[in-house]
């Protein structure tokens, strides 16, 4: 990104690039004179459209921020505000915590520092939702592996029996039995399939997009999927056929859930100085997979991911688990957002680790 700000003050203040809360200093005038990546991302805003510009540009007029500003830089003092909302065309409210420093620099007088006020909330609910799934998933995986090894004699003793059957009627039922067998047999090959080994390449997001959206018109034809890329965006690191399957769940599920008929929009955007696994990473892929329908059951809704939880009658469970497994498996997140005509599931890959040259 280019970058517009003064050498000075990028120098000066070059430990601010690494912080992942948002960073903006101001001069007394209340003019912005620089943002780090943390501020441009949770702004969604870059650096050039605000740099030497006024702050109510970037915050608008959060109640009492003026006021307290002005007062800081009256009396050289330090000020913390919660709750401040900031408003933005076309995005959601931001509810943000900030507070702002004194500082001696002479394009700058005061650092701001913005965080959203349920990030820690979130990373909370992350990480015990993320031990949760964990113990499902290996309950889950030591269950399959107990179930395959009868299943295995149950569908040998049906065809033994088959053989000694005269009675046509008779072996239509030792028919059901191992055609059961052969589906419960599939079913745990499906609850085993996200532990194998991955097999990393380079490669390119948006052809395994274009892959998925093949399939998924050739399955669904009514149904429009549009592009919204960032072509921009680098190679990621990846088992190409661990994402296709990953994103491909959650795109069939969008399409069961629009019953053949609506709009699906596959955007991919870069995302910076961001957390994933507990792991920073200056850059991101952020892939959003939005559909139109009705959106997902309250019921179900913080269990979505959850082995054999599913909204569809006859729904397996495992579609949308075996993705959060896989995304996992490449170090990423994945996070949904769900209302009547509008549900969100947002996927996070990284690109480049901290110090990564």
């Amino acid at each position: 990104m280019q970058n517009d700000q003064p050498e000075s003050t990028i120098s000066a203040f070059a430990g601010l690039e690494l912080l992942s809360s948002a960073v903006v200093l101001v001069d007394d005038q209340l003019v912005v004179r620089y943002l780090n990546p943390g501020a441009e991302n949770l702004f969604a805003v870059s650096s050039r459209k605000i740099v030497g510009y006024a702050l109510h540009r970037l915050l608008g007029d959060p109640a009492g921020l003026g006021s307290a500003l002005n007062n800081v830089l009256r009396d050289n003092w330090s000020y913390t505000g919660h709750n401040l909302t900031v408003v933005r065309p076309g995005l959601e409210p931001l509810h943000l915590d900030c507070t702002v420093t004194p500082v001696e620099c002479a394009e700058a007088r005061l650092l701001l520092e913005f965080r959203p006020m349920d990030a820690h909330l979130k990373v909370a609910r992350e990480e015990q939702l993320a031990h949760q799934q964990q113990a499902n998933r290996e309950l889950i995986r030591n269950l399959a592996h107990e179930i395959k090894n009868p299943l295995g004699g149950i569908r040998g003793s049906a065809q033994l029996l088959e053989r000694e059957l005269d009675d046509p009627q008779l072996r239509e039922y030792t028919q059901v039995i191992i055609a059961e067998a052969d589906r419960l047999q599939e079913l745990m090959n499906r609850l085993l399939t996200s532990h194998r080994m991955m097999q990393p390449t380079q490669l390119n997001l948006h052809d395994v997009l274009e892959r998925v959206r093949r399939l998924t018109l050739a399955e669904f034809p009514a149904i429009e999927v549009r592009r919204d890329y960032d072509t921009s965006l680098p190679y990621i690191t990846g088992d190409r056929e661990q994402l296709i399957q990953a994103i491909l769940n959650i795109v069939r599920n969008a399409a069961q859930a629009l019953r053949g008929v609506g709009e699906i929009v596959l955007r991919t955007r870069a995302a910076r100085q961001i957390t994933l696994s507990k792991r920073r990473f200056k850059l991101a892929l952020q892939l959003q997979i939005i559909d139109n329908g009705p959106g997902i059951p309250d019921k179900i809704r913080d269990k979505i991911f959850y082995p054999l939880v599913s909204g569809r009658e006859n729904g397996s469970g495992l579609g949308l688990s075996l993705a959060q497994s896989f995304i996992e498996q490449h170090q990423g997140a994945i996070d949904v957002d769900s209302r009547p005509g509008r549900t969100c599931f947002t996927v996070y890959l990284p690109i480049a680790r901290e110090g990564d040259s």
